[in-house]
């Protein structure tokens, strides 16, 4: 059994693993819950739909990128946070229930954003075809894959609560497990671009997650917020779906090569979102010291 060759029914099987295990965590409140916190949802949302890709266009053009690895990190860019991004903002003391209130209408609106921008970037970067645009048959399939294991996992939640909470942490780290799995399958697959495009294409998604955490932090604490909502914002706007953009690339859009920018990130944002995460625990450290 070929593994490479059934990539894109694997990724697909992943991504509703994923979404579901999202949906455990979700109930009809988290919704609501937005509502205490309008500052921060709007720069949070303004961020993600708008921030981002700026951010992403200047770094494509920073580096120079090829139209097909533009693009597929313009897809990145245009995925809401993973649920990596509320396991990181519980490590480093960020507001949980905002990250995950956060991530469910990222995931809903994306639903409108992902395809647009996704466009949108078809047309800027890929104008001799080297990417077919999302048609709107493949606009419903993403909706789909999302919506339907999204609103499943809610149901189990409402319904029977109990198992949700037991089945929460083994399905997230199942996800991750076969998240890991699909970017290193995805590497092979592609490990003749990877290794003659990586000079460009390493440092531009690093460049780009960086980007993301620091702007989704600084900018929230510039505007008056407590350090546990920018924390929260910080996770949300810089950990992206990696399995849900490269679903689109492999699946939707069925070009493998758009996979590759998620599949570095992937690997890479695990180490800078650490590493971001121990500078805002060290300077909260150090200012309560001071005191």
């Amino acid at each position: 059994m070929n593994l490479i060759a059934m990539l894109p029914a694997l990724l697909m099987w992943c991504l509703a693993l994923m979404m579901f295990g999202l949906g455990l965590s979700l109930a009809v409140q988290d919704f609501a819950r937005l509502k205490a916190y309008p500052k921060a949802v709007l720069i949070a949302l303004a961020l993600q739909a708008i921030g981002l890709p700026l951010v992403c266009y200047g770094v494509i053009v920073a580096f120079g990128l090829s139209p097909v690895y533009a693009v597929g990190l313009m897809l990145l860019a245009a995925s809401p946070g993973g649920i990596s991004a509320n396991l990181f903002s519980h490590l480093f003391g960020g507001n949980l229930a905002m990250n995950i209130s956060l991530t469910a209408v990222n995931t809903v609106l994306s639903i409108v954003t992902l395809p647009l921008i996704a466009n949108l970037a078809i047309g800027i970067f890929a104008k001799t075809g080297q990417v077919v645009p999302l048609q709107m048959s493949k606009v419903s399939e993403v909706v789909t894959m999302i919506l339907i294991p999204v609103a499943l996992g809610m149901l189990v939640h409402a319904r029977a609560p109990g198992f949700a909470a037991r089945m929460e942490k083994p399905m997230k780290a199942f996800s991750a497990v076969l998240l890991l799995a699909l970017v290193a399958l995805t590497m092979v697959r592609e490990w003749a671009a990877l290794r003659q495009y990586f000079t460009h294409l390493g440092p531009a998604v690093v460049i780009f997650n960086i980007i993301s955490l620091l702007a989704g932090y600084y900018l929230s604490r510039a505007s008056g917020l407590d350090k546990p909502l920018a924390t929260a914002i910080s996770f949300e706007v810089g950990i992206h779906n990696a399995a849900l953009s490269m679903y689109i690339g492999m699946k939707v859009l069925d070009n493998p090569a758009l996979a590759l920018p998620s599949a570095i990130y992937s690997v890479s944002m695990l180490i800078t979102a650490t590493l971001f995460g121990f500078l805002v625990l060290r300077r909260t450290s150090s200012r309560v010291a001071a005191y």
